[in-house]
């Protein structure tokens, strides 16, 4: 099965910005539940750590498209290094707030100025794309390769972040978080040669000219819109698992609890790199949203039923089965959709999306968690996958007919055009 990814690393510099990228992207995937963890230890509740990994989610959510932007205009380089530098201030802030004891409304000021956070699993799709910009096949293998990584860090972050928080100290995960976070974005950024050049800019004006929003493209507004939905099913999720496993009793097997969605998702996104794309991206998005709201009743009717943290693995392992697909293909969509010199950004959009979405589930199943039996969050995961496959649906003329945005030629391919 991995064998047709090896062709993809025979590209001079390829191995080192993905080693990098990964490294970076580990630390975001132990921030989440580090964060729970550490308020939840240190306040007593699990609902003010829902909030306020909620408002730093909002905050990132506003900050990355701006982020993305920059990039697209200045270099991936160029911003990444002092976005990352800047943002261990207000971690450190955060740290000692909780620390000392300070009011709570100290605890989302300095988690909401942490808002300058590159997008760099983005910028890793971004290099893919212009290195293989006459490739597809190898980019539809690039990206569901990133997918996988994505769910292998996202599968890694949680066990490693809480076996930090439970035996070393409640701080631990946060600190090697950072730490991580900021030591690969450093190499990441240092990796120049795989750099996609800025995009020239043209000097009429249209919907994609630079200084417009690509969400004008209705499609991408289809797309963040069920992202978004699908963050909820991540947030809801991750939150909810916690709290069951910690009704059991048993709060440290809430790591590999959530390490197996992750693996569920890892490996269908590394089986569905290896098949060929049959037909237009549009449909295929359709059913990969259909399959993971079906997943997702999955852990809902696990956690009703007071079922064991055995039997609720497998069931959270077969629904994570459900994600890669979907994000891939839109991904995908994004790339055919938009140009180069706005593809950082509409990614962006795309993941502010998943990130409002799942500070809108952590704290829904937060508070859902404080005044409700454990297994009830469920249902916010199941229905926030429901709410994903009728926006798709109710959109799946933009996505399905995939029209040229306006001011984009036949002869302007999406990504890596030349100028």
């Amino acid at each position: 099965m991995l064998a047709p990814y090896r062709r993809l690393f025979t590209r001079p510099g390829t191995v080192a910005f993905t080693l990098a990228g990964l490294l970076a992207r580990l630390s975001m995937s132990m921030t989440g539940v580090s964060l729970v963890v550490l308020i939840a230890e240190r306040r007593g509740s699990y609902a003010l750590a829902g909030t306020v990994a909620a408002a730093g989610l909002v905050a990132v959510a506003i900050g990355m498209p701006l982020i993305g932007r920059l990039v697209d205009r200045f270099g991936q380089a160029r911003v990444t290094v002092p976005a990352v530098l800047y943002n261990l201030v207000p971690l450190c802030g955060l740290l000692l707030c909780v620390r000392l004891g300070a009011p709570d409304w100290t605890l989302y000021l300095c988690w909401a100025a942490g808002s300058a956070v590159p997008n760099l699993g983005g910028m890793a799709r971004a290099r893919w794309a212009h290195l293989l910009r006459d490739a597809p096949d190898d980019r539809h293998l690039a990206y569901s390769l990133e997918q996988a990584l994505d769910e292998l860090c996202f599968m890694a972050g949680p066990v490693l972040g809480m076996v930090l928080c439970t035996t070393v100290a409640p701080e631990a995960g946060m600190l090697a978080a950072g730490g991580v976070g900021t030591g690969g974005a450093l190499l990441f950024a240092a990796q120049r040669r795989t750099e996609p050049p800025t995009a020239a800019r043209p000097a009429a004006t249209s919907t994609l000219d630079g200084t417009r929003s690509p969400l004008r493209v209705p499609a991408l507004r289809v797309l963040t819109l069920t992202f978004l939905s699908t963050g909820m099913v991540f947030g809801a999720l991750d939150l909810t698992t916690v709290a069951y496993a910690d009704a059991l009793g048993n709060r440290p097997v809430a790591g590999g609890l959530l390490a197996l969605v992750a693996a569920g998702s890892c490996v269908a996104g590394l089986v569905f790199g290896t098949l060929r794309p049959n037909g237009p991206a549009g449909p295929r998005f359709l059913r990969g949203v259909a399959a993971m709201a079906g997943l997702l009743l999955l852990p809902l009717a696990a956690g009703l039923g007071g079922a064991g943290l055995a039997l609720l693995g497998a069931a959270l392992f077969a629904a994570g089965t459900g994600t890669a697909p979907t994000m891939v293909t839109g991904m995908t969509l994004i790339q055919e959709l938009l140009p180069q010199r706005q593809l950082n950004e509409a990614m962006a959009i795309a993941v502010s999306g998943i990130m409002i979405g799942i500070s809108t589930g952590s704290a829904l199943a937060g508070a859902l968690a404080e005044h409700s039996g454990p297994g009830t969050g469920y249902w916010i995961p199941a229905g926030a996958a429901a709410l994903a496959l009728l926006i798709a649906l109710a959109g799946r003329r933009h996505l399905g007919a995939g029209p040229r945005p306006p001011g984009r030629t036949a002869s302007e391919p999406a990504v890596g055009a030349t100028r």
